[in-house]
């Protein structure tokens, strides 16, 4: 017998014993499980809980979802990141209230269909909130695999998935899928960690792990080096007009499409002629930074007084409360974002 089919009574039981209380976990219906899985993706769980909550008090269901406007959407959202995730939660919602009648479908091939939605999302889904003998991989499960079985192939190859997804179906417990995924993800968030040393004292499959036996922890799994983000110098100005402050909305095409943000260019320079605002002053007040997955942005921050109310097409002048409940700006602009509620409400 391998060690993956060792794996199951063991990774349950310690499941049982050791699964975090977490608020979808207490509720896993197709609903709960699709917004959490979608919430977590490239997110830790800590961030998400205060967002999960949140969000199900304004959009408690599917139809609800699909109802959202645009803005209040992107400002139930804002901080998560990545809000082509929000887009294609609200696209799915519509299509499930108009093609299913707001019932969320059962079949693997439906799931998978829907906008933003991948393998390992369906197979969440379909094993969690159905119960079906469906694995669900992540980077979690894949770093699991790797050191269990000490394989060397790099988790983050395609067909390194598509075997691992394989493997796992021959061994998944039918009548307890979804806790089988969901104590494979735990392992890998909570004992065989990313970074850092792996608690394998801990660890249910510690009497049959490859990498443990033949001390190769520190060299599995095999992950292909990133390539090198570009770094893009930027200015950002929060012009200021009493107790307001000026945002524009960005294209509805490309990163951070659709939401609202500070003013910015590309380079350093004053502030645009073009753009017609009165400066009376612009100074310096700052640098900040925000990391995107492949750009990383370098961002000078300038203060500036203006004259008069007027502004480009597509801008508005915002206050305090606006900033807080109406208009969502992107964590890549929080030191500009903090500047301005210092400014406008003091900071809160």
């Amino acid at each position: 017998m391998d060690a993956l089919e060792q794996l199951p009574i063991p990774l349950l039981e310690w499941f049982r014993d050791n699964a975090r209380r977490l608020p979808w976990r207490d509720k896993p219906t197709p609903y709960h499980v699709w917004l959490s899985e979608i919430m977590l993706q490239q997110t830790r769980v800590a961030a998400v809980l205060g967002y999960y909550k949140r969000f199900l008090e304004e959009a408690p269901d599917v139809a609800a979802l699909a109802a959202l406007s645009e803005d209040r959407l992107m400002k139930l959202w804002q901080g998560l990141g990545y809000y082509s995730r929000a887009r294609n939660l609200q696209k799915a919602a519509k299509i499930i209230v108009e093609e299913y009648g707001g019932a969320f479908p059962a079949d693997y091939a439906a799931i998978r269909a829907l906008p933003g939605v991948g393998d390992y999302t369906a197979g969440a889904i379909c094993s969690i909130a159905f119960g079906q003998g469906v694995p669900a991989v992540d980077g979690n499960v894949l770093r699991v695999y790797a050191r269990m079985m000490g394989d060397d192939g790099d988790i983050s190859a395609p067909q390194m998935k598509k075997k691992v997804t394989q493997a796992l179906k021959a061994v998944i417990p039918v009548h307890a899928a979804g806790a089988f995924n969901q104590a494979l993800m735990e392992l890998g968030a909570t004992v065989c960690l990313p970074n850092g040393a792996p608690l394998c004292k801990r660890c249910p499959a510690q009497g049959f792990c490859a990498a443990l036996a033949q001390n190769r922890i520190a060299g599995l799994p095999v992950k292909a080096p990133k390539k090198p983000r570009r770094v893009e110098e930027r200015t950002v100005w929060l012009v200021f007009l009493g107790n307001h402050v000026a945002l524009r909305r960005r294209p509805g095409q490309g990163l951070l499409a659709g939401l609202w943000e500070f003013p910015n260019e590309e380079g350093s320079g004053p502030l645009p002629a073009r753009w017609g605002i009165e400066a009376l002053s612009d100074e310096y007040a700052g640098r900040a930074r925000h990391i995107f997955t492949h750009i990383e942005w370098h961002m000078a921050l300038r203060e500036v007084e203006a004259g008069t109310d007027g502004l480009p097409p597509g801008w508005v002048w915002a206050g305090g409360a606006e900033l807080e409940e109406k208009y969502a700006v992107p964590n890549a602009f929080d030191g500009a974002l903090k500047l301005a509620k210092e400014r406008l409400n003091g900071g809160k």
